[in-house]
This record gives structure tokens, C-alpha cells and sequence, in this order.
């Protein structure tokens, strides 16, 4: 996906500007709430109408004020996922996934039902009224509900902000797994750091009715660290793991790690906090700590009484936090190889 906006909108008092051009299928907006982020949202879908500028998406214009283009929602094929499911109440599952579908030209159909229902494990559900889902079941069947659309792009605004935390990293893997399935572009909404992680690759931050970075995701947490009081956190994608006693071993790239918790698939998400972390100048002799890795230095980063120590792992990175003494005490510098070591039990299940 290409998009290219230059758009200006005046809300009563209220001033957005919108001036970016970008590329690529997981992008986020991000930012506090009154930022801007839904009012973007708004301009993209067509649901709000700038005062001046352009928007592009791809090869079509989706308004330009000079030629006078403001393409209706309906025509500009954009899918919009709200915090709220805004399902019809009236119908039961299957035909509130129907509706857009059928609605949709012959010729722009090109998701099947059927595939949907099976990636979003609806069809125990197909005949059930939406009053009796759960949250996180209502967001799978209004996600499947746009799908069917087949639009070019899908917008969700705060998807997950009215779930627990135990209801969104259920769904987090239904929606990475529809959009990478179906290769569908997602501008994800949200003013949650470990969402915009888990959800895209670059991200927008927009404050004060303004886009003031655009930058790779990754980067950002990397640089909310720099805060006052802020920590980092890694997020490690690991593969099927193998029982080792009461203990299981799973892959993390070429690297095998312990851990005390089963999960289940070939994919699995934890999070591993960077202060859990300890390094070692050489192989120890003993230690309770189940994972003994030994890494390189890539990068060091001082700000305050806290350190940041970027580790190469094999084929992974891993962020360290300590405190500046102990870079002097460990004589760490870029390319000093050591050994980073976790207790099994430090990792924390997402997805």
C-alpha cells in the first residue's frame, strides 16, 4: 500500500494537519487520546471531509479539493473496524457477516466466507444472536464482517481498548493471521505501545492534531525508553516447544530457550522485561538461571542511573537494562562478548 495525505481539517476549535507519504501493509497511529488519530481515521474513510489538501491511496484519488475528487466511502473500498462492534442486533452471526458480502460487485469479491468463518473460528457461532458473544467474539464476527467487504484497506480505531487484557492477546493472533492470510492493508488506531508492537511495522505518532514522526515500530518503544520511568520490554516470537522434564524448550530463532509455561501452536508471543536479564563477563559456574546465552554487544545507551545494552543472540536481538556501573564494573563496549542469563520462569505469555 501506498498513501499519501496533505489534508487539513478545522473541528470547532480543534486544528488537524496531516502531511506524510509511506509504504507499507501494518502501519499505526499512535498517539493520546484527542490527539488526532480518529480524526485521520475519519478523513481516510470519507466519513469526514478535509477543508484542503489530497489523499491517495495506491493509484486512486480519494479527494483533492483543487479538482474537486471527494470520493464517497462506499467507492473508496475502505473497511472501518471501530472500538465499539456496532453489529446489527437484529441478526444473528452469519447474516451479519453476510451483509457487506453480498452487497459487495461479483467482480470485487475475491475472500471467500467460508475462509473467513475458519480463520476467525465462527462457525460454532453462525447461528447465534450477537447479544449472547462475548467482547471478544463480537470483534471477530464486526473484523469478518468487513473483511467480506474485500476493501483495499481496513482501519480499525481502538479495536481492542474495551477488552481485558486476557480477551485482547486472545485476538491479537486472529487478526495478524487474517491479515497476513489475506494480505489485506490495516492501519491499526491505538495509544497502547505493546498493541502498535504487536500489530504493525511502522507507526505514525500523531499529537496536538499534527503527525510528529513517522518511524519503525520497533524503534519507537526503543525510544519511549529514553522517559522517565519507562522500562522496556522484549517481545519474543517462539516456536512449537518440547518438553524437557517439567520444563519446556522452545525456539527462538537458532537460539533454544527454557521456559516454566506450555503454549500451544507454532507461533507463540512472551514478553521477557529487559530488567529480568543478567550479564555475565564469562560462562558462571553455577546459577539458578536456566538460560545461558552467550551474545555480543551491538549498542550501549546511557540516560540517567539506567543503561540500555542492545545484545545480538545468534539470529536475535535482546535489550538489557542495567545500571551504568555495571557497563564499568563489566567493561562493556560494542563487539565484548558475553553471557546473558533468564530464569525460566521470567517469560510472560501474550499470544
Amino acid at each position: 500500500m501506498h498513501l499519501t495525505v496533505s489534508a487539513h481539517k478545522m473541528l470547532g476549535n480543534f486544528h488537524f494537519a496531516a502531511e506524510f507519504d509511506l509504504t507499507g501493509n501494518r502501519i499505526g497511529l499512535y498517539g493520546p487520546s484527542g490527539s488526532g488519530k480518529s480524526t485521520l481515521m475519519h478523513l481516510l474513510a470519507g466519513l469526514l471531509r478535509p477543508d484542503s489538501g489530497t489523499i491517495r491511496l495506491d493509484e486512486t484519488i480519494l479527494f483533492d479539493r483543487i479538482r474537486g475528487i471527494n470520493l464517497p466511502p462506499e467507492q473508496r473500498r475502505v473497511g472501518v473496524v471501530f472500538q465499539h462492534s456496532h453489529l446489527f442486533p437484529h441478526m444473528s452471526v452469519r447474516r451479519n457477516l453476510l451483509y457487506g458480502w453480498r452487497r459487495t460487485p461479483e467482480t470485487d469479491r475475491h475472500i471467500e466466507p467460508e475462509a473467513i468463518i475458519e480463520v476467525l473460528h465462527l462457525g460454532h457461532l453462525l447461528d447465534r444472536g450477537v447479544n449472547l458473544l462475548s467482547g471478544g467474539e463480537r470483534q471477530r464476527v464486526a473484523l469478518g464482517r468487513t473483511i467480506l467487504t474485500c476493501p483495499r484497506l481496513i482501519l480499525m480505531d481502538e479495536p481492542l481498548s474495551g477488552l481485558d487484557e486476557e480477551l485482547k492477546f486472545q485476538i491479537m493472533p486472529y487478526l495478524n493471521t487474517v491479515f497476513s492470510r489475506f494480505e489485506i492493508p490495516l492501519v491499526f488506531i491505538s495509544h497502547s505501545l505493546m498493541e502498535m508492537r504487536l500489530m504493525t511495522e511502522q507507526v505514525l505518532v500523531v499529537d496536538q492534531g499534527e503527525i510528529k514522526q513517522q518511524m519503525a515500530t520497533e524503534e519507537l518503544a526503543l525510544s519511549a525508553w529514553a522517559a522517565p520511568g519507562q522500562g522496556y520490554i522484549n517481545i519474543l516470537r517462539l516456536g512449537r516447544p518440547q518438553p524437557q522434564g517439567d520444563l519446556w524448550i522452545y525456539p527462538w530463532g537458532d537460539v533454544r530457550l527454557v521456559l516454566t509455561e506450555r503454549a500451544e501452536g507454532e507461533d507463540n508471543v512472551f514478553e521477557l522485561d529487559a530488567r529480568e536479564i543478567l550479564l555475565f563477563k564469562r560462562h558462571p559456574e553455577a546459577t539458578s538461571a536456566r538460560n545461558l546465552l552467550p551474545c555480543t554487544v551491538r549498542k550501549l545507551f546511557t540516560v540517567g542511573n539506567r543503561a540500555r545494552v542492545e545484545l545480538q543472540c545468534g539470529s536475535e536481538t535482546l535489550i538489557v537494562q542495567i545500571v551504568p556501573e555495571s557497563i564499568r564494573e563489566l567493561e562493556l563496549a560494542e563487539g565484548r562478548e558475553v553471557v546473558a542469563a533468564v530464569k525460566a520462569s521470567a517469560f510472560r505469555r501474550l499470544t
